[in-house]
């Protein structure tokens, strides 16, 4: 069936593999957004995400006042 498109069989099984990790990541992120919709509270990975931004932000604020 492969070889009808002109794809190789390693090819074929690279392909299948990133359709894998991307169907993956895009449910994963559609369970957490709906979590957010219907209980309103932040996930684990929001938490961790807002806590290194605001180290960031002391960080680029720290910089500005050297200056």
């Amino acid at each position: 069936m492969w070889e009808e498109l002109g794809i190789s069989g390693g090819t074929a099984i690279i392909i299948l593999i990133s359709l894998y990790f991307i169907i993956k990541w895009a449910v994963k992120n559609g369970i957490k957004q709906a979590y957010r919709d219907i209980t309103g509270k932040e996930t684990a990975d929001d938490i961790k995400t807002n806590k290194i931004i605001k180290e960031l932000r002391l960080e680029d604020e720290k910089k500005k006042k050297e200056k």
